[in-house]
């Protein structure tokens, strides 16, 4: 998913934990989309054009703004200009994550200055949807392009009622991330398996004190990504009606395997993305990673003292034999309604994601969505010298393959993320158990749903 020469810092709920501040932008974010689920959940149409629309507009040509904070989309858009001399492309950083989320609500707010085409993250896509604030892309050519993506990001930005709210530039299938010289020094097994991953952190604190396995103060996005792995369903979505439930065998699991990290002190307190998280990681300080593929150039580009030490395998299963996989992170790219030229926008997207830009950015180091790429020859030999020559595509590929179908994110999961460092958050630093954190992360987000004008069912 994310890649460049230099160590990517995007403010997902994935990577940083939620302060004051953001989580008031996230509120106001929604409370600004008209209570959220005042809209409807098909999003807006196209204005009757399609496919043919789409060619005349590239000939025609004309200029489009692209609020992207994506680095690899700056080749994209040169060679798209040169593929299309009547084009422009004018490609604009806003900010990341949230900080483009709210410019693009002021913007849909004041119903000027909207970009044609806008990043967006995938947990964050049910915001705008809910609103009717996305073109529904599925007119213009785009629900013909179902099987060219892996299910879980196709699943992502769809509706389920055959409405296509973007195109997915990029996925995120969870690999494990280890340090192979630390577990060769210390004599330690790589884990498979979640109860192997316990049984290696303790033997890892025991050769070493100073060596955790993981670096973890509470991130609601691999809190959520872990109960997916283990088939935990806590979300439920059907229009404006939502059902909340961490009651489920699958978040049962979870909360088991970590509480026992938490409680045996197992894991290095240091937030994502920080310069001591870097320091930890290169160092041999934390010896390995549970996240999305994009994390590779992360790495890379952030620990680079660490080059040669670091391998990637299949994230630890939760049954032997299990292959499940699940995502964290990724992206789309969206047309907000109201921008004007749909079908050039669309054309742009359909290039960048699904035709040749797609290229580019794997060239760039992107991680794709797209399946034909995760199962070229070329993409699956590439050896990383980082990683000691490993061919680390394979693993990521596979992962990719194994993700478990079914998963939804709330329409209002900003802002629900950014309830998580005072709910769940809370069983980090003091004697509340991860069980009564998500029941409270829960609770919050339940109220939050009903005061949006959602119909909120609580599991339990």
């Amino acid at each position: 998913m994310n890649s460049r020469n230099t160590p990517r810092r995007r403010p997902r709920p994935t990577a940083l934990r939620p302060t004051a501040l953001r989580a008031a932008v996230a509120g106001a974010l929604c409370l600004a989309l008209g209570a959220c689920g005042s809209g409807g959940s098909d999003g807006g149409t196209a204005s009757g054009l399609g496919p043919e629309d789409v060619r005349t507009a590239l000939e025609e040509g004309g200029e489009i703004t692209v609020w992207a904070w994506e680095p690899t989309l700056d080749q994209v858009v040169e060679d798209f200009e040169a593929a299309h001399p009547n084009v422009t492309v004018d490609l604009v950083n806003v900010g990341t994550g949230d900080e483009q989320y709210t410019a693009l609500q002021n913007a849909l707010s004041a119903g000027s200055g909207l970009p044609d085409v806008a990043q967006i993250e995938y947990y964050a896509l049910g915001q705008f949807t809910i609103a009717g604030h996305l073109t529904d892309l599925a007119p213009l050519g785009a629900d013909a392009l179902e099987d060219t993506y892996t299910p879980g990001p196709w699943n992502a930005v769809g509706g389920g009622d055959g409405a296509v709210h973007a195109l997915p530039m990029d996925s995120g299938p969870i690999a494990l991330f280890y340090n192979q010289d630390v577990f060769d020094d210390l004599g330690v097994e790589v884990p498979t398996t979640w109860d192997e991953y316990v049984e290696a952190a303790r033997d890892l604190k025991e050769a070493d004190p100073d060596v955790r396995i993981a670096a973890d103060n509470g991130d609601a996005g691999s809190t959520t990504t872990f109960i997916w792995q283990a088939g935990g369903r806590p979300y439920r979505v059907d229009g404006e009606e939502v059902t909340i439930d961490f009651t489920d065998a699958g978040t049962a699991r979870y909360t088991d395997t970590w509480q026992q990290l938490i409680d045996e002190d197992l894991l290095l307190d240091v937030g994502s993305w920080t310069d001591e998280w870097y320091q930890a990681l290169g160092d041999g300080t934390v010896a390995t990673l549970v996240t999305g593929a994009w994390m590779g150039l992360n790495l890379e580009a952030g620990a680079p003292a660490a080059a040669g030490s670091w391998r990637v395998a299949p994230p630890p299963v939760w049954e032997e034999g299990d292959t499940a996989s699940a995502e964290n992170g990724g992206s789309s790219l969206a047309v907000p309604v109201g921008a004007g030229n749909e079908a050039l926008a669309y054309a742009f997207i359909e290039y960048a994601n699904a035709g040749e830009g797609v290229q580019s950015r794997l060239a760039g180091g992107a991680f794709p969505a797209t399946v034909a790429d995760l199962e070229s020859e070329e993409f699956l030999s590439a050896e990383s010298e980082y990683f000691g020559g490993q061919r680390v595509n394979e693993v990521y590929a596979a992962s990719a393959a194994d993700v478990r179908e079914g998963w939804s994110y709330l329409p209002y999961q900003a802002h629900a993320n950014s309830l998580f460092n005072d709910t769940v958050g809370q069983a980090y630093v003091s004697d509340t158990t991860l069980a009564e954190g998500l029941a409270a992360w829960q609770e919050a987000s339940v109220r939050y749903g009903e005061d949006q004008g959602f119909t909120v069912t609580a599991g339990g």
